[in-house]
Order: structure tokens, then sequence, then C-alpha cells
């Protein structure tokens, strides 16, 4: 009924359970490290059960507490442990049932927000250099406040994106500090990073350096149809070119297309140094034959 108030865990595919090991922090990577756990890159940190290291952890003492153990004696195993750790926390959250004249009734807890205002940006995620690109994951920067919860609400309910496990960190601007003026930060540097698990895999748009001729000259074609690109480039280098005129009308000249453009700048200065060592050469040859010439001139 209330599908943005359950969370959902179920087998993972095993390209997106090696997705999450990848996305452990590194502390918890380290750590796990000098236990004696260590995993090869590309590779799955679960058990052939299922558990994840921490589910193990949790495993391993409730059994050494003795709160496994069933009525006939058994302990329960640690397929069956997880089987009833996901059930529970798959469990509808945030609701409370009444009951009125005999009926019972599901009730919302929480405030519902119909019109959410967040700004959820999209944004590649890391890949490391020689690694393919994790379907299985999306990085999202949020604004600071939003939570967790948040998240995995909002685009369950907006987008239908059912999301496995989210892992945030805050990224602080640097600081700035003016003659006579206090300390203070750039507000849009300031962010949170958001790297949430998908069920099912989403594959982030190609590059335009790594498309092929063909595809990158139909997306520039698109995007000038679309979002008039070229003009946009157009319209703000003639509002720089008016305000620079504006500002001295009378010493303001036309750039000459010699210099007007970085390559053919460089393509100047090389002539010009190429010139240069030709001279040079010249003089060599010529002091060359100079000194040839003065032993002769004595005999």
């Amino acid at each position: 009924m209330f599908a943005t108030l359950r969370r959902l865990y179920a087998t993972l595919p095993d390209a997106a359970a090696t997705a999450r090991t990848a996305s452990t922090p590194r502390a918890v990577r380290l750590r796990r490290a000098r236990q004696g756990h260590n995993v090869e890159p590309l590779q799955s940190d679960v058990t052939p059960e299922g558990l994840t290291p921490s589910e193990s952890v949790h495993y391993h003492r409730a059994l050494a507490k003795g709160e496994l153990l069933r009525g006939d004696g058994t302990t329960l195993t640690e397929a069956q442990w997880l089987e009833r750790l996901d059930a529970r926390r798959s469990r509808l959250r945030g609701v409370k049932q009444t009951a009125e004249e005999g009926e019972t009734d599901v009730e919302v807890v929480g405030q519902k927000i119909y019109l959410p205002n967040l700004i959820l940006k999209m944004v590649r995620n890391h890949t490391p250099a020689g690694q393919p690109y994790n379907p299985y994951e999306a990085t999202f920067r949020v604004p600071q406040s939003v939570t967790k919860t948040d998240i995995r609400s909002y685009l369950r309910a907006v987008y239908g994106v059912q999301t496995t496990y989210i892992r945030t960190d805050n990224y602080q601007s640097p600081l700035r500090k003016g003659r006579g003026m206090p300390t203070s930060t750039y507000a849009d540097r300031t962010y949170k990073r958001a790297v949430v698990g998908l069920v099912e895999p989403f594959y982030y748009p190609q590059a335009e350096e790594d498309m092929p001729r063909e595809e990158r000259e139909k997306r520039r074609k698109m995007l000038e149809e679309r979002l008039l690109v070229d003009k946009s480039d157009r319209d703000r280098k003639m509002y720089f070119l008016r305000a620079t005129r504006a500002a001295d009308p009378d010493n303001w000249k036309w750039r000459t297309g010699t210099t007007a453009s970085r390559g053919n700048i460089l393509r100047i200065i090389a002539a010009r140094r190429a010139e240069r060592g030709q001279v040079i050469e010249g003089v060599k040859a010529r002091i060359r034959e100079d000194r040839g010439k003065v032993p002769s001139e004595a005999a």
C-alpha cells in the first residue's frame, strides 16, 4: 500500500554485490584487511550463503551468545538467519494500526510531502583507471539537509527506482579570506555526495569524447536543434564584444584573424623560431669557414 515506506532487501545479482563491495568506505576496507579479510578487485565479499562481512560478524556474535537456539535444540543456519533478518528489514515502516469500531486500519505516522523541493543532481560514478563503469551504482549531489531515508523515498516515489544501499559523505569548499574580511567558504562548492546502489542496472550516457565521430556529430546536431548551444555561444561572445567596445569606444578595434586564434599564434611562434634557427645555423657555418681559412692565410 505504502511502497515508499518499505525498504527492499533481496538477493542481489553478482554484479550488484560486486558494486556494493567496491563502494565500501576506505576506512572499513582497511579495518577488514587488518583482520585478514582481503578481497580481490572486481570481486564480492559476501559469503556463499549471501552474508556480508558485517552480517557475518553479527551472526557469529548472536550464535556465541546462544540467541539463535530454537525450541528443538537446533540453531539457525546462516541462510535461515539472513532470511529472518531480511523479513524484519522489509517490514512496513512509518505506519501504525488503529482500531475503530472493531475495524483495523493503517495510518501513516509521518508527514506526507506531495511536492518535494529537493534538487538531486546526478553525476558520473568515480571509475578508477583500467576498471569498467559500474552500472549498479548511481552518484548524486544532494543538499546537506537531505537524509538517506529522504533519498530512498524520493527515488522510489518519483522515479520508481529500487535502492539497495546508500552511502553519503560531505565535501566542504576551500576557505577564502580577503583583506579585512572574515574567513568564508564558497557556497556552491559545499555539497553532499550520495552513492546509491541499484537493483536494476543503469548505464550513464556515453561521454562525447568517447563517442564515434558519427554519433558525436549526431549528438551535437541534436543539442543545437533542441538547446541552441552554438547560438548561445555566439550571443555570449557578442555580448562581451559590445561590453568591451562600450568600455573604450575610441581605442577599440577588431582583432585580426592572425592573432585571434590560439592555433594561429602557435603557428606564428613556430615559424619565427624556425627562422631564427636558420639564421643561427648560417652564422655558425660562416664562423667555421672563417676558422678554416685562418691557418692557410698565415702559411
